[in-house]
Parts: C-alpha cells; structure tokens; sequence
C-alpha cells in the first residue's frame, strides 16, 4: 500500500471562472478545455466521486484504467499520476492533492452490483452507473452503455488484500479535501456524486461535492 501523498495547490475558489455544487446522488458532464485545471472538492468528507474521461475530439478515445496503472508503476492516483487513454496517450495529470490517494480498481456501482454485494432488495437502488447513462443520455454526444469501461473513484478507499482481492473500506478523505488536475487534450469529464447507502467508505450518508474550473495561469 503506497503512503498518502499530500500537495496543496496555488490556485484560490475566487478565481474559478466555473464552480458548480454535485449532490450526492447527481450526476455532471461537462467540457474540461486543454490547460485548464478542474478540482474536485469533497466537501463533508468521505465521498466517492465516480469520474470517466473521453476525448472531446474523438469520443472512442477515453480514460483507462489499465494503461494508467502500468504507466506510473502503482495503483493508487494521486499528484504527479497522468491519467491515460487506452490509445496510451495522457489526457490530464493530477497536480495537486490533499487527500493523498485515490482507487482506479473498484468501479462504479450497478444495480447488479449492489444486488451481488448487499440484497437482491438492493437492486433498485439508485447507483453510479445508472448516473453515468443518464448523463451520457442527455449529452447528445453518441455514447452509451457499451462505451462506459472502469472509472475512476475520487476520495475512495479501496484497499487490495494479500490474496489480490479487493476491500470497500473506510475513506481516508476529510471535509474540504481536494485533487485537482490539468486537462492536456479537451476532454468531457464525467462524474457520478456516489448515492451508495451500504458502503462503509461514505458512513453510509452520501455528501455533496463541489467541481470548479480554471484558465491557465498566465
């Protein structure tokens, strides 16, 4: 398990020419241009941010969790991690950090999945992979279910055990914790607010996060 790696950053709320505030449960797409820096706040602490990125130019290119993992030798992200597409080529990097790490193996939650994990009862919970079809649906961008691969969870702890499987535990984020990132292509970034009422990592009450936006620094 690598150490949590902490590095503030420079840039101030009041500056941002884009804040908006995700409840928990909600979903967000929007349009990250080249050079500009987008920070995700857990603002209650202990939330998880489902996050996916595509290529604005070329959708069927997206974030992957794969090539990330190879590409930085580890399997936790946090600053310095360059967030690969699966055309082996970066899309942002992350340059800042309070939390100091975030999981790329766990996925989002599904209906089938919280019917496997939790109670067949569970099933017609509300989760992150119907968020994340939502959005898409409402994007007008062509894409869908089959383009949805393994996201990232911002702010979530997922450790891997001994025997290589893996562990929803506790988080290890606070209020106010924050991981930001420069985007280097124009991407669409993609976020479900987790509504996961049976995960430990969340204290079992799903929070609001706050997304915000800047230029470059001149």
């Amino acid at each position: 398990m690598s150490t949590l790696n902490y590095v503030e950053s420079p840039l101030h709320e009041a500056d941002a020419i884009y804040t908006k505030i995700i409840p928990a449960g909600d979903g967000w797409m929007h349009l990250i241009k080249a050079g500009q820096t987008l920070r995700i706040t857990d603002l209650e602490g202990n939330q998880a941010a489902d996050t996916f990125f595509f290529d604005a130019a070329d959708t069927d290119e997206r974030y992957c969790a794969q090539t990330t993992i190879r590409a930085q030798g580890g399997i936790y992200l946090t600053t310095g991690t360059r967030l690969m597409s699966n055309r082996d080529r970066s899309m942002l990097t992350i340059t800042a950090d309070t939390c100091g790490r975030h999981d790329t193996l766990g996925g989002a939650c599904a209906a089938e999945s919280n019917m496997v994990r939790y109670a067949r009862s569970k099933r017609f919970m509300h989760n992150c992979r119907d968020s994340f079809l939502l959005q898409l649906a409402q994007s007008g961008l062509p894409l869908g279910k089959r383009d949805l691969a393994h996201n990232i969870n911002f702010f979530m702890n997922v450790p891997v055990t001994p025997e290589g499987g893996l562990k929803f535990d506790d988080g290890v984020s606070e209020p106010g914790k924050y991981v930001e990132m420069v985007a280097e292509r124009n991407v669409h970034c993609l976020i479900s607010n987790c509504p996961q009422l049976n995960n430990p990592c969340n204290a079992y009450n799903p929070t609001p996060i706050r997304v915000s936006i800047w230029e470059p620094l001149s």
